[in-house]
């Protein structure tokens, strides 16, 4: 093929300017690190037509796409070069035609962990993005990866989520010639170069060049040590291409070729340098062409000095709805709506679905079971037994053991060790030194292991770039900076090293902290037997309380209130549901619910459901005695207040459901009338004459829309209403008590009842506690001091009840 010259179009222009800035470098300096004249590449940036190799090393060298940065008209300037260009287009059309079933039958399917069959990547192919800015490369400090985060009080989606722009991944690729996209194990690298290989063949993606897909570790042990272009000869060859040797050169040389190299991370250090050298040899001889190489994070030090190095980011929550749906679409609709709620639900496998390789598992399992497992602990081993041993295993990748004393178990202790004294601390982030420090504590004691402290502190540091690059569990977040790659798997190794040590006093003393909750979880579900963690809980938890007197006062009306009333419901259910209505606590109205849910299903799903109705009365009786400023006012009447007061005294007169139900019906009248038919719902006489009395003193507004006179009524007799209503229902309900508890009491109640519902979570967690602990528990939930010592008469001898 004859040279020619070519000149840059104007747009391709604009961007040369804007990768000289990205590079730091003037056009002067540009021309001395490319050996080219000054004159040259001042011709380039005016759009003068120079040598196409001077103008194809500038774009390498700039890393601009040649075909998107050159002017059109400059591309067949001389009849001979409009021959040439013929004949190479047809000769990319005939590879592209060869080669196209076998790319399709490569490329078009994937098949990962337990799936029983391939599928086809399109079905189930969720659209990459990439982080221009590859994060161990960030200058960040701990304090600015916990910024806008309480480590104690902390929502984890938060935790070191440092804002970055998302770039398209198929964007980048159409960027930047020569690129190395970094990515966690399982990030979804080697499916996108599928993606990218398959939108090519289709002539959806560079249409005029030729894909070529390898894999890395089936190159680097191909007998004879080919060069990477013999390579691809022979894969041509193999698709019945003549003169398969001459055809790749000429596409390679042309910048007809668009050349995927998947998986660097996986070839052997026997073959890693020869490797690294032929990548760069090839891209820079052939540097016309587009090079895309996939390689795990940490996995080595590569210097590709043309390369533009990007990280694939994790998914966000478009990408795994859109990734669950396709997964589930076409096998089980429902589960394709199910599959997102039930994640939603669930926040730290919400987590670990920013993951695809993870996210994947998520959907086998909710696929198999129709949901999630209760007890999270068994998910969790198996997602890190995928990322240990199982990932490589299924593709037949044998990794080069950095440290030989270091078997799988070894390195689940190391990091349960690592895991438990960073999160005792709060230490979510934790600088390369110190992790190092704890790795060389940890092999320092290994059979075989060096006493040279040298020797160790290299070693440290193998070990810790191993497990990132290999398993993915621990991650740089920033430079020197690391964590655990999710939150979940910091709590599960945390949860693993205090299980294995029997450290259940420990546990016990972080009841209160929320960012312990999961932790509790996770180790109760991996007990063999829970009763006594779970009896130390319950203990400690009322304990809590045992010697606030007034506290046990509110307690033991609670408990009153319950044994007067004849519900087909558990008592603790009960229990749950005044505590929570009769007490001006901040709590969380769904915790709530599920509290009490959780202790009325255990019988009947059928009362579970009844409860959840009665539930929804929301703590109305309080909230509306609490109405007295005209800001409350305006609440109240968008809440529609007499209401939901009737609603309330249903519940309180033990009405049964078909009641509740015909009073619900009659709401819609005005909220006058909606208190005649609470009180003539009102069993006892003189409760409904005290209601008919205050019904009385209730302005008359049933033919009159206009709310002034009501208004008007409220600001000036409102309170004192209020406190008569309150007066009767203590009388003659015993509800609507102002218990007037401190700021601290409130505070301490709120632990307990927080507490409380993490104790019931626990036997619900599918964790292994006997029938007899698991009643006594049910059955002793809320009550005051002076009652449990029915419940468990040795244990709590020494508890105060003054």
């Amino acid at each position: 093929m004859g040279t020619r010259s070519l000149q840059a179009s104007p747009k391709g222009i604009e961007k040369a300017n804007l990768a000289l800035a990205q590079y730091s470098l003037s056009q002067n300096a540009l021309a001395e690190d490319l050996g080219l004249s000054r004159q040259t590449v001042n011709n380039f940036f005016k759009g003068k037509a120079i040598d196409r190799e001077n103008f194809a090393l500038i774009c390498y060298r700039l890393g601009l796409d040649l075909e998107n940065t050159v002017a059109l008209n400059s591309l067949a300037s001389k009849p001979n070069e409009l021959g040439e260009r013929s004949n190479l287009d047809a000769l990319v059309q005939e590879v592209r035609q060869k080669t196209y079933a076998s790319i399709q039958k490569r490329c078009g399917t994937m098949r990962v962990l337990d799936m029983e069959q391939p599928i086809s990547l399109d079905s189930i192919y969720t659209k990459v993005n990439i982080l221009e800015k590859v994060s161990r490369n960030q200058r960040r400090t701990i304090a600015e990866l916990l910024e806008g985060c309480d480590v104690e009080d902390f929502d984890r989606f938060t935790l070191g989520r440092v804002s970055q722009k998302r770039v398209p991944g198929l964007e980048a690729v159409q960027r930047h010639d020569k690129l190395l996209i970094l990515g966690k194990p399982g990030a979804g690298k080697t499916t996108f170069l599928k993606w990218l290989m398959i939108q090519c063949n289709e002539g959806q993606l560079h249409p005029n060049r030729v894909p070529m897909f390898i894999t890395m570790k089936e190159f680097a042990e191909q007998p004879g040590q080919p060069s990477l272009q013999v390579f691809i000869c022979s894969q041509f060859e193999a698709c019945g291409i003549d003169d398969a040797m001459k055809t790749t050169e000429t596409l390679l040389q042309e910048g007809r070729s668009l050349v995927l190299l998947d998986g660097l991370d996986e070839v052997r250090d026997v073959d890693h340098n020869r490797l690294l050298q032929e990548i760069c040899n090839t891209s820079a001889q052939f540097h016309a062409s587009q090079f895309v190489v996939t390689c795990r994070i940490a996995a080595r030090e590569y210097t590709f000095q043309q390369f533009t190095e990007v990280e694939v980011a994790d998914f966000d929550d478009e990408q795994i709805a859109e990734f669950s749906r396709k997964w589930f679409d076409q096998k089980d609709p429902i589960k394709a709506e199910q599959f997102p709620k039930e994640l939603e639900a669930h926040e730290p496998l919400k987590e670990l679905a920013t993951n695809p390789l993870l996210l994947t598992l998520l959907c086998l399992v909710f696929e198999e079971r129709a949901g999630f497992p209760a007890n999270r602990a068994e998910l969790y081993k198996e997602g890190l037994d995928v990322l240990l041993k199982k990932w490589d295993a299924k593709r037949n990748i044998r990794r080069d053991e950095v440290y030989k004393d270091l078997s799988l178990k070894r390195k689940e202790d190391l990091l349960s060790q690592i895991a438990f004294t960073t999160f005792e601390k709060s230490e979510y982030f934790f600088k390369q030194k110190v992790v190092e420090q704890k790795i060389e504590q940890y092999i320092r004691n290994l059979p075989n292991a060096s006493t040279d402290p040298e020797a160790l502190q290299i070693d440290s540091e193998a070990v810790l770039k191993s497990i990132e690059a290999q398993h993915g569990l621990l991650v740089e977040r920033a430079r020197n900076i690391y964590s655990f790659s999710h939150l979940t798997f910091h709590e599960y190794f945390t949860a693993r090293r205090i299980e294995k040590h029997k450290e259940h006093s420990f546990l016990t003393s972080h009841l209160t902290e929320k960012r312990w909750r999961e932790v509790i979880l996770l180790t109760v579900g991996m007990l063999e037997e829970a009763d006594s963690l779970l009896l130390l809980m319950k203990f400690q938890i009322d304990e809590m309380v045992a010697s606030d007197k007034e506290v046990q006062q509110f307690l033991d009306w609670v408990q009153h209130k319950t044994c007067s009333m004849h519900a087909p419901y558990k008592p603790a259910a009960i229990r749950a549901l005044y505590f929570y209505l009769d007490l001006d606590l901040d709590l969380d109205r769904a915790s709530v619910s599920d509290l009490a849910l959780d202790l009325a299903s255990a019988s009947d799903s059928d009362l579970a459901l009844d409860l959840a109705l009665d539930l929804d009365l929301d703590h109305a009786l309080n909230l509306n005695l609490a109405l007295a400023s005209d800001h409350a006012l305006t609440h109240a009447l968008d809440l529609d207040l007499t209401r939901a007061l009737a609603r309330a005294l249903a519940l309180d007169l033990n009405l049964d459901l078909a009641h509740a139900l015909a009073l619900d019906l009659a709401l819609n009248l005005t909220r006058a009338f909606a208190l005649a038919r609470a009180l003539a719902l009102a069993l006892e006489p003189a409760l409904k004459q005290s209601l008919k009395e205050l019904r009385d003193q209730f302005p008359d507004f049933s033919n009159n829309i206009d709310w002034q006179p009501f208004q008007q009524w409220w600001r000036i007799d409102g309170s004192t209403w209020i406190a008569k209503l309150r007066a009767v229902m203590i009388n003659h309900r015993n509800i609507g008590h102002d218990w007037q508890f401190s700021d601290d009491q409130q505070k301490q109640l709120q632990q307990y009842y927080d507490t409380n519902k993490l104790l019931i979570d626990c036997p619900n967690s599918d964790c292994y506690v006997s029938r007899e602990v698991r009643e006594k528990i049910e059955a002793s939930l809320l009550l005051p001091i002076a009652e449990l010592k029915h419940h468990f008469p040795n244990q709590l001898k020494n508890f105060s009840t003054s």
